[in-house]
Parts: structure tokens; C-alpha cells; sequence
């Protein structure tokens, strides 16, 4: 199998051709517009498709070929900081308050959860992922799970006394026994990667790790991982796609 992940800046019923030479089982898409209302040649690429966002236009979505099965997972809780003298609002949040998170299950076999962290309130990007942690730290490492897509973060953006870093989620990840399948690939270091997911306003000289595939420790030796060149994609799309494919193995 193959899942692929990708911001595709926008305008996704325009970039179709260049995605489906991916040969994906699976497509993830973030920035992507919602399939719905669309004209038929999108909707019928789409098939049965998965989609979330608050605009129309700018949305994650779950796309999978004919024969395989996806199906959403009603994933719904909350989770409150206890300890503090008064009552405040910011203490408790719901999976509904976090953007942008789409958990599904693949051919009743294991569980995806398809990633586009936002720009949302002090909790910004890997702020969101901390929250949704908390929420749903069971539902995570009780079963075999991908959580993939665009981040928007790296260890390099780390700041002193704030707890939702991005080097405390890789930690609270890996005490879940869920790791970064790029990092176990090329045996690299948080913040050191070598090859980059992201060119900042497309520029070449401005480049980022923030795209990722955190995998439950069962699939590290089941799977590979290649990330698109900048040569093939930078034209259309600031983001490069993360390629995953099983091995084999397993």
C-alpha cells in the first residue's frame, strides 16, 4: 500500500494529473478544497472521500482509490488542566476546538489520523497536536496508528517554558511508543534533518522539515518513506509530498 501526504497550496482539481503519477492508494491533502459542489471531473476523482475545514476552499482531505476502504472514526472527548485556584476556560478544550485533525481506519486494519495543524490561538500549530494528545492518548496507543501530514513545526522553533514544544510532543509520542518514520529511516536528529518538506513562499533558500509520519513502532520496519523533490513539485506547491509504502516486510 501507499498513502501519500501533501499541502497542496490550493486549487488541488487543478494539480490532479501531477498527484495521480504518484500511483497513491491513499492521499492526504491539506489546503485542499472540499469535493463537494465541485465540477464532476473533481467529484468523480474524488470517489469516496473524507474532508474537514471551516472553508470551503482550504480544508484536509482523505482520498482513497477504488477497492479500499476508509472509513472515519468518531473520535470525540475532552480534556481539562486540573490544579489551578479559579475556573477558567482556557483549562479545558474538546477535540471539536482543535484544527485540523481527521482520524480514520483503513480496510478495518489500523488507524490513520490525517494532520494540518493551524495558526490557532496561543496553543499555535504544535499546540494544537499537544492538545489533541492529551485528548486522545488512548485512543492512540491502543491501536496501530499513523498520524501524518503537515505539522507546521519543527524542533528548531523550540522555546524555553513553553511545554507544548515540539520536542515534548516527539517525547510524549515515543513514551507511546509512536516515532517519527523519517527520523528512524535516515537516522537523524530532530531539528538536523537533511532533506526538507517545506520552501518557505517557494524559495529554495528558505527551507523546512514540517511534514511528518509518526508511526506506532510495529510499522518502523514495515515501512519506507521518500519525500518529493523540489525539482518536481516547488512549481505548484511550496509544500513536497511525503511518499510512504509498505516494504513488505511483516
Amino acid at each position: 500500500m501507499r498513502i501519500v501526504s501533501w499541502n497542496c497550496g490550493g486549487g488541488l482539481r487543478k494539480k490532479l494529473e501531477r498527484l495521480d503519477a504518484l500511483a497513491a492508494d491513499i492521499v492526504i491533502v491539506q489546503e485542499c478544497e472540499n469535493p463537494k459542489g465541485q465540477e464532476k471531473l473533481f467529484n468523480d476523482w474524488a470517489g469516496d472521500y473524507l474532508w474537514i475545514g471551516s472553508n470551503k476552499n482550504k480544508g484536509l482531505g482523505v482520498f482513497a482509490k477504488s477497492g479500499v476502504k476508509i472509513a472515519t472514526l468518531n473520535w470525540s472527548g475532552t480534556f481539562e488542566i486540573k490544579g489551578f485556584k479559579t475556573k477558567h476556560s482556557s483549562h479545558k478544550w474538546s477535540t471539536e476546538d482543535l484544527e485540523l485533525f481527521l482520524p480514520f481506519r483503513v480496510n478495518d486494519e489500523f488507524n490513520v489520523v490525517a494532520v494540518w495543524t493551524k495558526n490557532a490561538e496561543v496553543f499555535r500549530y504544535i499546540g494544537q497536536f499537544w492538545k489533541y494528545l492529551q485528548i486522545h492518548d488512548e485512543d492512540l496507543k491502543s491501536s496501530d496508528v499513523m498520524i501524518i501530514g503537515d505539522f507546521n513545526s519543527n524542533t528548531i522553533w523550540d522555546k524555553s517554558g513553553r511545554w507544548w514544544n515540539h520536542s515534548d510532543v516527539v517525547a510524549e509520542l515515543a513514551a507511546m511508543n509512536v516515532f517519527s518514520l523519517y527520523h528512524h529511516l535516515h537516522r537523524e536528529e530532530q531539528g538536523k534533518e537533511s532533506l526538507k518538506t517545506f520552501y518557505l513562499h517557494r524559495n529554495e533558500n528558505k527551507p523546512y522539515h514540517i511534514d511528518y509520519a509518526f508511526v506506532s513502532k510495529v510499522f518502523l520496519d514495515r515501512l519506507t518513506m521518500e519525500i518529493g523533490r523540489k525539482e518536481d513539485w516547488l512549481d505548484i506547491s511550496d509544500h513536497m509530498p511525503l511518499i510512504i509504502d509498505s516494504n513488505g516486510k511483516g
